[in-house]
């Protein structure tokens, strides 16, 4: 108990917002730039400051910045239909204190994680707030950034899941001698596969049995953190009343109009299944994809337009906190990309690495970038040839190397807090207050993929 709350207020005391830490990571990036990186042409001071601006800028990833956030608020809109808020409901009526929240949060929030991040992502943040309002509504304490912490755990698991970055790309046929473009080591070409197929890294039974470990590990861990900490009462504002005033004339019928919506609504999911059919037979999903789905969904479960505009203007301003961070970590990924700082970490552990030890040292390199470059796709298109050339040379198996990567990338999203920004926007709590509680379960994960890593 005494140590759970020196945890708590040392946290409080020395963790900033998430935007102040930003921009803390962006100077400790452009030092390490400017003063550990090679020389380059021209003024290596305007250079960096020129990679800067130009990734925060990147059409791609600006573009990758609007899924997300269309993400989180069509996600909001979605569980505030009548539908979707039976549905919570029915779940949350399952806890009935702090040790059922923890544990029906993070096992739901992780399941759905495993099957796509962007899903588990939302549903995390959403199932957690629904949470504190039945603990508000019906009176019982819980400890709510616990519970917080229980709806982000996705994130510890999604790359070694359905939807993980490294090995969908790697199964690409063509993506892994792509990735070395560049290179003239014909010796090194002809050593590499054309593709690393999924049922070597994502549905291998080393791999599903991590996450069941995990699965297991995870909610147990939360279960005696809630045993060890206070509770409280929970105070959420209500969300507003979603009720028609007035009488409807003339245009204004077709806002309300519940045929008009209808017909619109089913055109979505028709044009959906149309264009993604095939995607989804072999369970891959987007976040474009998941936006359409979404977007469909909201408009039938909210059964008129003028519901699901109400809707939409409840839920745009929980992107509000999250709109200029999505740039600065570009901009981060830019420095840290041109200057060559993720080859150099990475170079690093590779270059003492044996064969038993790569994949773990691969796992605390990919960890490492990953605080300061929290995307898994770009990260493994930096660092993804320096892992496959490293375990080629050492004899590692390549699918144990790259779900080493992924295992590394994807837990110290429990330290960064970047993609616990849909999260807090929609509880309402800060980074601060949930972040020693995923610390436990960043190292409490870390043993076991560390551990999976020995002994696979």
């Amino acid at each position: 108990m005494k140590a759970s709350r020196f945890i708590e207020l040392t946290f409080k005391r020395l963790i900033p917002a998430p935007f102040t830490l930003a921009v803390l990571l962006t100077f400790l990036t452009m030092l390490i730039a400017f003063f550990f990186t090679g020389a380059s042409e021209g003024n290596k001071a305007v250079n960096i400051l020129r990679y800067w601006q130009e990734g925060m800028w990147n059409p791609a990833l600006l573009v990758f910045a609007v899924q997300m956030m269309l993400i989180l608020v069509l996600g909001h809109v979605l569980v505030l239909s009548k539908p979707m808020a039976r549905l919570t409901q029915k779940l949350t009526n399952l806890v009935k204190g702090n040790a059922s929240a923890v544990i029906m949060v993070s096992v739901s929030t992780m399941l759905v994680a495993f099957f796509n991040w962007g899903l588990g992502l939302i549903f995390g943040a959403i199932m957690a707030r629904k949470v504190g309002e039945a603990a508000r509504d019906r009176g019982f304490s819980i400890n709510y950034p616990l519970v917080g912490a229980s709806g982000y755990v996705g994130l510890m698991v999604w790359h070694a899941g359905i939807s993980g970055s490294a090995p969908l790309k790697a199964a690409e046929n063509g993506h892994i001698p792509g990735l070395f473009s560049e290179t003239n080591n014909t010796d090194l070409l002809n050593r590499l596969p054309r593709s690393i197929p999924t049922d070597t890294t994502i549905f291998s039974s080393w791999n599903l049995s991590l996450f069941g470990i995990l699965l297991i590990a995870v909610p147990l861990v939360l279960y005696f953190v809630s045993k060890a900490t206070a509770t409280g009462k929970v105070d959420l504002p209500k969300e507003k009343e979603m009720k028609r005033t007035g009488l409807i004339t003339g245009a204004e019928r077709l806002d309300h109009s519940r045929l008009l919506n209808l017909v619109f609504g089913l055109i979505l999911l028709s044009a959906f299944f149309a264009s993604f059919y095939d995607q989804l037979l072999i369970g891959n999903l987007t976040p474009n994809m998941l936006n359409f789905l979404m977007l469909g969904l909201c408009i039938l479960m909210h059964g008129s337009f003028a519901s699901f505009l109400r809707a939409l203007d409840e839920a745009i301003g929980g992107a509000a906190a999250i709109l200029i961070q999505f740039p600065l970590y570009f901009g981060i990924m830019g420095i840290m990309k041109e200057t060559g700082i993720v080859g150099d970490i990475a170079g690093f552990f590779s270059s003492i690495a044996t064969e038993v030890s790569l994949p773990v040292y691969t796992f605390f390199s990919a960890g490492l970038v990953n605080i300061f470059v929290p995307s898994g796709g770009g990260q493994w298109a930096i660092q993804g040839p320096i892992v496959l050339e490293s375990a080629t040379k050492l004899g590692v198996p390549l699918n144990k190397a790259i779900m080493a990567f992924a295992y590394g990338d994807q837990i110290t999203n429990m330290l960064q807090p970047f993609w616990a920004l849909p999260l807090l926007a929609i509880t309402r709590l800060k980074a601060r207050e949930i972040l020693p509680y995923t610390l436990i379960l960043m190292l409490v994960g870390s043993v076991i993929y560390i551990s999976g890593l020995l002994i696979i």
